[in-house]
């Protein structure tokens, strides 16, 4: 079992659609949370294209009387015809207080989840947000800052990028990068930031509107560059999860 969090600094890099086409292409049992502090569930809102009633999600969490091992059960929801499943987040950014020393116990039922053989991908939007998952960023096996490679995308991660690094604030910290050669490379951005390069996505507008809006692609789809990107992101992720956990294992 892992858990995976992925977080932006600024901008609109494509958090939410990479954790989408992550969780599609994993191959082992995968849960999706939506943690996003500022509302709007990216998936109700795009991959279901607000088609689908609302059944529970993040809030139903939260307050549920269970235990939170328990209560995540409860409101995790299937992608039909994959072994994927989901929790909705929030509705609203009002909703966020909700969630007010909720995150700690929720981390720990992810972490709980290591029975069942599930991992745990968690798109936590943009940092900074009052309400932000801030307990599932720091124990979380991998945490993903993720970016474009322009230079305002560069500029808006550094504040970040240096407090993870100078208070070693995250368990396991590292990028995916967003369209690598828009300007910059991946190996200046891990340069610049002194965090290594776990992954990358392809830069695919079209192609990445069919986890962002649903909209259903050509034959060509499975193909693509940006379904390509997707799988060897997904690989280098296990591979980094498998390198870590056998460091655990010799410690």
């Amino acid at each position: 079992m892992a858990v995976i969090a992925l977080a932006s600094t600024n901008g609109a890099p494509g958090v939410s659609s990479t954790c989408l086409g992550l969780a599609l292409s994993w191959p082992r049992p995968v849960l999706l949370l939506e943690a996003d502090p500022r509302g709007l569930s990216a998936l109700m809102t795009g991959w279901f294209q607000g088609a689908r009633p609302y059944e529970t999600g993040l809030v139903e969490l939260a307050l549920s009387s269970l235990a939170p091992a328990d209560a995540l059960r409860e409101v995790m929801l299937p992608f039909e015809a994959t072994h994927a499943s989901f929790v909705a987040g929030l509705r609203s950014h009002t909703q966020a207080a909700t969630l007010r020393g909720q995150w700690e116990p929720i981390a720990q039922a992810l972490a709980e989840l290591d029975a069942e053989g599930t991992d745990v991908i968690v798109d936590a939007g943009a940092l900074g947000y009052p309400g932000s998952p801030d307990p599932i960023l720091v124990s979380a096996d991998v945490t993903l800052l993720t970016l474009r490679s322009s230079l305002p995308a560069l500029a808006g991660a550094r504040p970040w990028a240096d407090v993870v690094v100078r208070e070693d604030r995250w368990r396991n910290p590292g990028l995916l990068l967003v369209g690598e050669n828009r300007p910059y490379t991946g190996r200046e951005i891990a340069a610049s930031l002194s965090l290594p390069l776990m992954a990358q996505v392809a830069w695919d507008p079209k192609s990445a509107e069919f986890y962002s809006q649903g909209i259903r692609q050509s034959d060509s789809f499975e193909t693509s560059k940006y379904v390509r990107s997707l799988n060897t992101a997904v690989a280098r992720l296990q591979t980094v999860l498998a390198h870590r956990r056998a460091l655990e294992v010799r410690a």
